[in-house]
């Protein structure tokens, strides 16, 4: 079945290749690194690398702690950072360009995986949440190159997809694959599609680590200084399409108490921030756009409705200049996104019911009283004044979600704690370790 599945890759990539470009015409970050994705580009220096891979913008966040650590525990070592989308290769320069070797992964035929691995030569292989890929799990193998996938998560959804595939991805835990899972369920979820035991281990959710700093909080005062502080602020990360529709409306019903009330609007995908300027635009909506504030640093004017944020990688400060979060991906079948950002700035989180993606966390903050789940417009109206008409309560909301993000710390260290020994069997490796520099 291998040689099933990579035939179907061989002829899918093509097709693959061709959205890309189609994509880059309206959005050129897509034609960035071409020859990338099928394995071409520069060979990293010629000692073994350390390569993390986190597939789009999210799992880029979330890696932040565990590449930095990286590189203040493995100086000399070459470290590769790879993702699949032109969203999450901008995170990663932002991040850490100086620090790492930026590059999109390539396609999962035996030819791009042969090439990307020959140039980058990773003594291992760290993959951010869920990404299985059965050539190259298998080439990592027939190079000893330990996979570890941190942080690793999968749905009941996702369980019975690959089953109802199985036979195409049969053999796909090689026995050099080991789980860092991020709770009990997704290991026993893992095993179910076929990890053994002894390559599972329950980590933690590495997400838990983010540090956002007092840098973050006065970035947003700051911003918060260009609405006015009487004004009632609430923003809405991560939005996607039928989703700002309603938060729209609900927003039009706050503002019957809240007339001066001001809606900050964060679409998660920057390609579609001309869609969403149309729907304000077309619903007579006054808004303004970040990316034009930003330029200017002009005082947003006080019958601005609506703060279209059309920049990326600010997301934290404009939570921080906020008095609620509602998170998006939620009131429609996406599954949601990262909770724990405003949880951790102390800030009240709202959320719809379509949450899956990560579950366990929302489960955690809504069970401790640090979220609240919203079915509709009318209930999200209704929240947002009960929260905003008392600032107390917020306060006591967001110091539960500050308590929950600071207890669960911890993950890091026992997924670095299942690296190091792979890295000890690779020479160049372990005593690049051993000589810190200030390269960090």
């Amino acid at each position: 079945m291998g040689f099933i599945y990579s035939w179907l890759v061989r002829i899918a990539s093509p097709f693959a290749f061709a959205i890309v470009l189609w994509r880059g015409v309206g959005e050129r970050s897509y034609w960035q690194g071409p020859a990338q994705r099928f394995g071409f580009g520069p060979r990293v220096p010629s000692q073994p690398s350390l390569w993390v891979h986190a597939v789009s913008l999210g799992e880029m966040s979330a890696a932040a702690p565990l590449v930095r650590e990286l590189r203040s525990r493995y100086p000399l070592c070459p470290l590769v950072v790879t993702t699949a989308t032109p969203a999450g290769r901008a995170r990663a320069l932002a991040l850490f360009s100086a620090a790492a070797d930026i590059r999109f992964l390539p396609y999962d035929t035996p030819g791009s995986v042969r090439r990307f691995l020959e140039r980058i030569q990773p003594s291992v292989a760290i993959i951010m949440e869920t990404e299985l890929w059965p050539n190259l799990f298998r080439e990592c193998e027939r190079r000893s190159v330990p996979v570890i996938l941190a942080s690793a998560r999968l749905s009941a959804q996702s369980v019975q997809r690959y089953r109802r595939f199985g036979k195409l991805f049969a053999g796909l835990f090689t026995p050099n694959v080991t789980v860092a899972a991020q709770s009990a369920a997704d290991a026993e979820r893992f095993k179910a599609i076929g990890a053994a035991e002894n390559q599972t281990r329950v980590v933690g959710n590495v997400k838990f680590e983010l540090r956002l700093g007092e840098s973050v909080i006065e970035a947003g005062q700051i911003i918060r200084r260009c609405y006015g502080y009487t004004r009632s602020v609430w923003a809405a990360g991560s939005t996607h399409s039928g989703e700002e529709e309603q938060l729209l409306d609900a927003h039009a019903l706050l503002q019957v108490r809240y007339p001066d009330a001001l809606l900050l609007l964060a679409p998660r995908h920057k390609d579609r921030f001309a869609n969403v300027a149309d729907l304000l635009a077309r619903r007579g909506v006054k808004f303004v756009r970040r990316s034009r504030m930003a330029q200017g640093g002009a005082a947003v004017p006080l019958d601005t409705e609506v703060l279209l944020v059309d920049t990326m990688g600010e997301l934290a400060a404009l939570y921080a200049s906020s008095d609620v979060v509602f998170v998006g991906g939620s009131l429609v079948q996406v599954g949601g996104h990262n909770l724990l950002e405003p949880a951790a700035l102390g800030l009240p989180v709202l959320t719809g019911p379509s949450y899956f993606n990560a579950q366990d966390i929302a489960q955690l903050l809504l069970g401790e009283g640090a979220a609240l789940q919203v079915q509709g417009i009318q209930e999200l109206a209704t929240t947002l004044q009960r929260l905003l008409d008392n600032p107390a309560e917020r306060a006591r909301i967001g110091a539960i979600g500050k308590s929950i993000v600071e207890s669960n710390r911890g993950s890091l260290e026992r997924l670095l704690a299942l690296i190091a020994p792979a890295l000890a069997q690779r020479p160049s490796a372990a005593g690049a370790a051993a000589h810190p520099s200030a390269e960090s």
